[in-house]
């Protein structure tokens, strides 16, 4: 999963974001810290003029990025009192959005142009972390049901203290710990059960070592002069958040093969890929397993250009039939 900061301090208009995603033009300040309160971490003590005179954070401060994801999730998705432990992944929630708002393209085109009926949506998010920003933001803006998985037990119980502490999303996230490390999908999706996505933010680097490079290409972007090591990754992260050996390249070619075991049980498959180069090898793999359509859908946010993959094994009159059954 990738080590990631908000896409810029400015976030002009221009930005790229998907027309339906609430984070568009400059941060509402005054509005974001009347949401954050004033707890002795709250977002108003990060709050600093940039060199335009602007109201702004630090964003390579990993605490002020935090405050500023609770705030954001507070104020637009009506969650309270969000929080990771430290040293895990912090991610930009306006970025996150736009993965979600893609994949609710890929279904209002799939069922004549609408948006699929109230709560009738069931996703599955592979690695969803202690973060739990997926399930968070798409069972808000559109009322989707989620099944939360992970490898790592800390990072579940953290998630469900989150969801504990607002009833309101309490009966639309399920968490299930994926207790063998060598299987996405097996031993989580149940054999009676129909999934309409999945989601995957991928581990993102081949090694430990390798991750601090990503931090400091960040830094760098953010105009910092110092690195980071690897015990200093200021935008957090667990191992298994990170990395996996072969990265998101192995990750997510292991994920496709997984995919065709449940070929009728989930309607499009996705994963992030931050790495454009690995987009060749991963549609050949998608040929291997014979994935019916695919599709890549580009991203940005600022000058960051991002993507994610999605494909279906179901041939278009099963895709008929599934929207009808399911969505309306």
């Amino acid at each position: 999963m990738p080590n990631s900061s908000h896409p810029s301090q400015k976030k002009p208009k221009s930005a790229g974001f998907h027309p339906r995603n609430l984070h568009q033009g400059h941060y509402d300040f005054a509005a974001l810290s009347a949401a954050d309160g004033s707890r002795a971490d709250a977002l108003k003590h990060f709050i600093i003029r940039n060199e335009h005179g602007e109201q702004s954070i630090d964003f390579a401060d990993a605490r002020a990025v935090k405050a500023l994801n609770r705030a954001l999730l507070k104020l637009q998705y009506g969650i309270n009192d969000w929080d990771i432990p430290e040293d895990y992944l912090c991610p930009p929630v306006p970025g996150r959005a736009d993965y979600v708002h893609g994949l609710a393209d890929l279904l209002i085109a799939a069922n004549q142009g609408k948006a699929p009926k109230k709560n009738s949506v069931q996703v599955v998010d592979i690695g969803t972390g202690a973060n739990g920003i997926y399930p968070l933001i798409g069972s808000q803006a559109y009322a989707w049901n989620f099944v939360a998985t992970d490898i790592n037990a800390d990072a579940l119980a953290n998630l469900q203290k989150l969801v504990d502490a607002n009833p309101h999303i309490a009966n639309k996230i399920v968490l299930r710990h994926q207790v063998h490390r060598d299987h996405i999908f097996q031993h989580i999706l149940q054999s009676d059960e129909w999934f309409d996505l999945s989601m995957c933010n991928p581990p993102f680097h081949t090694s430990a070592a390798e991750a601090p490079s990503g931090t400091n290409r960040k830094w760098q972007n953010l105009g910092k002069t110092n690195l980071a090591s690897n015990a200093d990754l200021n935008f957090g992260g667990q191992a298994a958040e990170l990395w996996c050996p072969g990265g998101e390249l192995q990750f997510i070619s292991k994920m496709i093969a997984e995919s065709r075991q449940f070929a009728n049980q989930c309607f499009w498959f996705s994963s992030l890929i931050s790495k454009s180069a690995n987009l060749d090898p991963l549609k050949a793999k998608l040929k291997q397993v014979k994935a019916l359509e695919q599709r890549v859908i580009p991203m940005q946010q600022g000058s960051k250009q991002s993507r994610f993959i999605a494909w279906t094994f179901l041939t278009p009159a099963q895709q008929l039939a599934w929207a009808k059954l399911r969505w309306r």
